[in-house]
């Protein structure tokens, strides 16, 4: 590993820039939503803030315990989510670098976070077997998905942010009611661990991805 990311030129194979700044792997990035600015995130217990247009590191986002397990922007592209093996969730103000806040609560590794798309909510997916969703105004925990029997690798809100989807080790999927928090559809079917889960663009539709060696298309 050199603790690099290189963003290339599609059309043209080239590479446009390298983001150097990490000491230690990194392991999620994403670009904002006008696709100018990324964030990483690295075992080196920091995430980044880069101009995508000059590889430059504009913010370094610093506080976490522990390795960055997940990165990703609002839709808004002023907030970034991350999470941590240190077991909380931290909230970024991308403008200024300031943590707004820091969701504690899981008792085991946080392995991904996102937003819905509004930018209003955050959920949470951790190896403690539960999710949870937050207000990201307020930093209130509003609901713990529990019901899975092993650990959550990935979590995503449909497109109307109506449902909020769990990917775990315990070989399912569920779909829960992002107003309720209950679960209101269990996927089964794979015979190994789930690590990605996906709703299309309509929200009727989800694709799973498991160490089963397969992908599956369902319903929602």
């Amino acid at each position: 590993m050199d603790n690099t990311a290189k963003l290339w030129d599609v059309e043209t194979g080239t590479e446009v820039c390298t983001l150097a700044g990490h000491t230690a792997e990194i392991v999620s990035l994403c670009f904002n939503t006008s696709g100018d600015t990324i964030v990483t995130g690295g075992f080196d217990h920091d995430a980044r803030v880069w101009d995508a247009r000059t590889g430059r590191c504009v913010r370094a986002l610093e506080g976490h315990g522990a390795e960055v397990s997940s990165t990703v922007f609002n839709y808004a592209g002023d907030r970034v989510v991350s999470a941590s093996i240190d077991r909380t969730c931290r909230l970024w103000d991308v403008g200024g670098g300031r943590c707004e806040f820091v969701w504690r609560g899981h008792s085991d590794e946080v392995l991904d976070a996102c937003f819905d798309a509004s930018g209003r909510r955050v959920a949470s997916a951790s190896a403690d077997a539960t999710a949870r969703v937050y207000d990201a105004s307020s930093g209130e925990l509003a609901h713990v998905l529990e019901g899975h029997d092993g650990e959550i690798s990935k979590v995503a809100f449909n497109p109307q942010g109506t449902r909020v989807m769990t990917a775990s080790s315990d070989k399912t999927c569920k779909i829960w009611d992002s107003a309720t928090g209950l679960c209101a559809q269990t996927l089964e079917g794979h015979t190994d661990e789930i690590f990605s889960c996906a709703f299309n663009y309509e929200g009727s539709y989800v694709i799973t991805g498991s160490k089963d060696n397969t992908c599956r298309i369902w319903k929602a």
